[in-house]
């Protein structure tokens, strides 16, 4: 069983400070940091109960909702519990789910998974799982493999997105369902062209590396003196985000089209191939909802990068991404992206925590239908 952590006096204090949604603060009904957020995993007698006493969405709230479905494609490898709160607060009846675990990752943590996904029956783990090395072929065929399955998958979907397991969601399903539909059947890739000093990722091959570190498997990618080919069908690269909106059609394509399955291949001794793969991809004029001028287009993922220009991070940077404090908060609500990249439960429970109660409180307050006590945090 996962031990939530208690809530150190100075998160508490500076969460106090943050004016972070005045109609939360308005409400007759209070609540206890850690008091009501806990979930029963571990304790619970049946998945019946651990879905009830830890408050899922078990319905869905909207006749609009229901007509547009969303596929999710998660990849995680650590922290159960961070996961666990990504998971509920994305949960969604109606909609899909793929998770894919690092082959890498602890047996323990790895059943915990399993145990959890096994109590939804529009959740399943991914059918062929990979070992996952940072800025590899691997992370972009984790996805691949959750695309593929949910291609299989009952639920029509309109749309899939990708996330990792410390992306928490800053909007409802519904706000997320308008954000998708106002793009019009087109894929929300940002991204720009390839230039220096990125050019070097697909310039010479790379190759998997123990590092530092040695271990039981590769952990990075570190390049070779041995030039790479000419990219296949002289398609432009493009550099973007790994984390991206894309189409059922666009998500059909990628496994049927020539063009497709020629850059995955030429792709796999490149350096991070996820930045290049989908932004290059929806740029081809002809392809199943592209767009071949957008640049940064969709606003997906609030981030806060080390050398950025959006302001201090009030957590700790870790690969240079800002891991988001309660300070943070403020920006995080009131900004447009559908996601923060990265949260962390055990290292600041309060900002995971009033993330989950903004959007929860906003959910429920739209609901079409009549809200069920257990569905309250």
């Amino acid at each position: 069983m996962l031990e939530q952590p208690s809530f150190p006096a100075a998160e508490r204090s500076a969460l106090s400070r943050i004016p972070v949604d005045r109609s939360l603060a308005e409400q007759d009904r209070a609540f206890i940091w850690g008091k009501h957020f806990r979930t029963s995993f571990g304790k619970s007698s049946s998945c019946k109960d651990y879905v009830t006493s830890s408050h899922y969405l078990t319905k869905t709230l909207s006749a609009e909702e229901a007509g547009f479905p969303i596929a999710y494609a998660i990849t995680i490898h650590k922290e159960f519990g961070t996961f666990e709160r990504v998971f509920r607060a994305i949960y969604m009846p109606h909609n899909v789910y793929c998770i894919h675990v690092d082959k890498k990752a602890p047996d323990r943590y790895q059943q915990d998974v399993k145990k959890l996904v096994d109590c939804f029956p529009n959740a399943f783990l991914v059918s062929k799982a990979e070992v996952v090395i940072y800025t590899g072929i691997t992370r972009l065929q984790a996805d691949l493999n959750c695309m593929k399955d949910l291609l299989r998958s009952t639920v029509q979907w309109k749309y899939l997105l990708n996330l990792c397991g410390q992306d928490f969601p800053l909007k409802t399903n519904k706000e997320i369902v308008r954000k998708l539909k106002k793009f019009n059947g087109k894929n929300i890739t940002p991204g720009i062209p390839l230039v220096d000093p990125y050019t070097v990722r697909t310039k010479y091959s790379f190759k998997p590396c123990l590092g530092d570190h040695e271990g039981e498997y590769p952990i990075q990618m570190l390049s070779t003196t041995y030039l790479k080919s000419e990219v296949p069908h002289n398609l432009t690269l493009y550099r973007g985000s790994s984390y991206v909106a894309l189409t059922r059609p666009f998500v059909e394509f990628i496994f049927s089209d020539e063009r497709a399955l020629d850059l995955l291949e030429w792709s796999q001794d490149t350096f991070s191939p996820d930045e290049q793969y989908w932004t290059t991809l929806s740029r081809i004029p002809d392809v199943p909802g592209s767009m071949p001028n957008a640049t940064r287009e969709g606003g997906l993922r609030a981030i806060k990068w080390i050398n950025g220009t959006v302001g201090k991070c009030y957590g700790h940077y870790k690969r240079d991404i800002c891991v988001y404090g309660t300070g943070d908060l403020e920006w995080l609500l009131s900004g447009p992206q559908l996601f923060a990249n990265k949260v962390e439960l055990e290292t600041y429970p309060p900002t995971v925590e009033c993330l989950e109660l903004a959007v929860r409180e906003r959910a429920l307050k739209e609901s079409e239908i009549p809200v069920e006590p257990s569905w309250y945090l």
